[in-house]
């Protein structure tokens, strides 16, 4: 895949730098016998310290555990039906976000730690496998609200503006706690689907809307561009760089995620 193969050559050449955060990624699929997705993910939170409340900044805590995220609209056919890619084929494991979901921040991080649970379970196995799909989720749905801390806070009565306050909390989706809701017990499937369909009506209407992940700093990839920003106090630049991997400096810029730096014609 060409972008990550990019994304990759920029990776090792900022290392040459940088020291970038020590790769901090269990095999728990090996470590603990074929452990459930749950199980997994609560052995995830506990080595990275995240034993209580809210996993808050996800993409900002897998870069500080050495794993290389992008958020990036990939254009090529052979990628561009895809929500999301990772991959530990490379000395550094990957995860590739698409600009889809950065109109949804609770949506982008339930794909993060979707694609983390791939990362800690199943070893790069063959997209499209639905059995490892529906285990990802599961793996997400426990690293993001474990079911011991989570279910205190939901009710057997759904009552959406109180969703809301715990989906602000938990930075999880009020679709996705009406989900868990029901998956532990505490709701019956019609009482679900009523609040489902009341938060339909509400988006329907405009009165819910999506936020973005934009206003999130610590759910915007950033490892790389800090990188490259420290790399430059100590002699580096970007045509350096750019020469150094044989890309034109826009590329190197595009690929820290940074804006062209020409100033904009505004027009009054």
């Amino acid at each position: 895949m060409t972008y990550v193969e990019m994304l990759w050559e920029l990776t090792y050449a900022m290392e040459s730098y940088v020291e970038l955060p020590y790769v901090d990624l269990p095999a728990l699929a090996d470590e603990m016998d074929s452990p459930s997705p749950e199980a997994a993910a609560r052995e995830l939170r506990k080595r990275w310290g995240i034993t209580q409340g809210p996993l808050r900044h996800l993409v900002r805590t897998m870069e500080q555990h050495g794993i290389i995220v992008a958020l990036t609209t990939l254009a090529e056919e052979e990628v561009a039906r895809v929500d999301a890619f990772s991959t530990t084929h490379l000395p550094r494991p990957v995860v590739i976000l698409t600009s889809d979901r950065a109109d949804d921040v609770y949506r982008l991080r339930f794909t993060a730690a979707h694609e983390l649970g791939h990362l800690v379970l199943h070893h790069d196995v063959a997209a499209g496998d639905i059995e490892k799909e529906k285990e990802a989720d599961r793996f997400a749905a426990e690293l993001l609200a474990p079911a011991d801390l989570i279910k205190d806070e939901l009710s057997a009565r759904i009552r959406l503006n109180a969703l809301d306050e715990v989906s602000r909390r938990w930075g999880v989706s009020q679709k996705a706690l009406i989900y868990r809701s029901r998956e532990l017990g505490l709701v019956s499937d019609s009482s679900a689907r009523r609040a489902y369909q009341k938060l339909e009506q509400l988006r329907t209407s405009g009165i819910l809307q999506n936020e973005s992940v934009r206003r999130f700093p610590g759910e915007t990839p950033a490892l790389l561009a800090s990188a490259f920003e420290l790399a430059l106090d100590n002699g580096l630049t970007l045509e350096k760089l750019a020469a150094r991997l044989s890309w034109h400096p826009a590329m190197v810029r595009a690929m820290l995620g940074e804006t062209s730096s020409r100033p904009k014609l505004r027009l009054v």
